[in-house]
């Protein structure tokens, strides 16, 4: 519902607002408002809940997005694939033989299959398809920007996983439908993207039907709709790819190292004096017989981050880059230290959510900007005030002080070598 109210009221976007490669979902959209009927599938009722009131009853209920069932039915759930029969369909409190699209019903089913809020029963022989990574159309409400690269909640149906936009293909001129270049979006701009989620979900295009294809963003600190859209198509890479089973694992790699893996992320200003503590850990972490290695921020950018510069979307990718490596590193039995004034708090939680319980110690290294900018050995700060430095953290560009890290170091207070000596008793714990 969310495109035909875009459609219909939204800052002057119309019917012709989705722009020329979008056609099926600016059909589907017509076909809706004018009452046509969208292309017939097979059975399809995404779970709203799962109704339990007794050891003796299971049901599962939901509003019938496709299709029609009948007591009988042989049922999948898309995502496990497990099959069952329908035994029972119950209308309100009236059980009923058949329901059909549009009603909201509970079903019970033969058998104990793994069947959640959120996923989707489907006639057996017509199962959805299922996907996570998508190309995809939406339209963007909300007050900061869309950077590429950074994560967020996507709501499709009573479906929430993670997700985050890996790419801006291009925004739409609603005027013009002109394809415009673009790097990130504003608020009321309209613009072809590729998402990723972090697992995969049911689904049908828009234009099939518009229950299974359509979505919301929402912000993962405000939790508040930052965006609405539509699944147009699933990318073909990501039937393609399948995880690779290693005989060894994370496990085995670190007990031939004799210690536990840990990401030990420091943030702080530029000059807060992130990498000479990070520095001085790794040292000792060494001379006492552990596997270390250090990702400093200048240095990553020579290699690995080089074609990156310091605009808000570079940053957001810089640290998804980084964090995918630290991953690696932790995954190969290492300590690793990463050293990144890592400004924003949504990328840093994106960076802790890829390590288990336990894995991810952040190091917030608490200096004063006023502090900082008098050691400004670099003379960095004196240059961004100048203005030849532009988007400085600090200085015109923000940085979000973590909320609840495992460590604050408060370099004011104690010499480098005391604070490290306090990161290394955390590390070894």
């Amino acid at each position: 519902e969310h495109l035909e109210t875009v459609a219909l009221r939204g800052n002057g976007l119309g019917r012709d607002s989705f722009t020329r490669d979008s056609e099926a979902s600016r059909l589907a959209v017509n076909r809706r408002l004018s009452g046509q009927a969208l292309p017939q599938a097979g059975f399809r009722m995404p779970v709203q809940w799962v109704c339990r009131p007794t050891q003796d009853f299971r049901g599962f209920t939901g509003q019938v997005a496709a299709g029609q069932v009948k007591v009988g039915d042989e049922l999948v759930s898309a995502s496990s694939g497990r099959r069952s029969r329908v035994t029972s369909l119950m209308l309100g409190e009236q059980p009923i033989d058949v329901a059909i699209e549009g009603q909201s019903i509970l079903l019970t089913l033969a058998d104990e299959i793994d069947v959640s809020r959120g996923d989707v029963l489907a006639a057996a022989d017509s199962p959805p398809p299922v996907s996570d990574q998508f190309g995809a159309h939406l339209l963007w409400m909300g007050d900061g920007p869309l950077l590429p690269g950074r994560h967020y909640w996507l709501k499709s149906g009573a479906r929430t996983v993670a997700a985050q936009v890996t790419e801006i293909k291009y925004k739409a001129d609603v005027n013009t439908q002109e394809h415009i270049a673009a790097k990130r979006l504003s608020l009321n701009e309209v613009a072809a993207c590729n998402i990723s989620l972090d697992q995969p979900i049911a689904f049908a295009p828009y234009a099939d039907n518009p229950s299974l294809g359509s979505f919301i963003l929402i912000d993962r600190q405000t939790f508040a709709t930052v965006a609405c859209g539509t699944l147009d198509f699933a990318l073909r890479r990501a039937s393609n790819l399948h995880w690779q089973a290693l005989d060894v694992d994370q496990q085995a790699r670190a007990t031939i190292k004799g210690q536990s893996p840990r990401c030990l992320w420091f943030t702080g200003l530029s000059g807060s004096g992130k990498s000479t503590i990070a520095n001085l850990v790794e040292k000792r972490l060494i001379a006492s017989g552990h596997h270390t290695y250090l990702l400093d921020g200048d240095n990553v950018r020579h290699g690995l981050n080089r074609d990156l510069g310091f605009s808000d979307e570079d940053r957001v990718e810089n640290i998804r880059r980084v964090a995918e490596v630290a991953k690696l590193m932790v995954d190969a039995g290492l300590i690793v230290l990463v050293s990144f004034i890592s400004p924003f708090r949504s990328e840093r939680r994106m960076a802790r959510s890829l390590f288990a319980p336990g894995e991810f110690i952040e190091v917030f290294v608490d200096t004063p900007l006023a502090e900082a900018e008098r050691r400004d050995v670099k003379g960095l700060y004196a240059k961004a005030r100048a203005g030849e430095i532009p988007n400085f953290t600090g200085i015109d560009s923000p940085y979000e002080v973590p909320e609840t890290p495992e460590l604050v170091l408060d370099t004011t207070a104690l010499p480098p070598e005391r604070l490290a000596h306090q990161v290394v008793e955390a590390a070894l714990k």
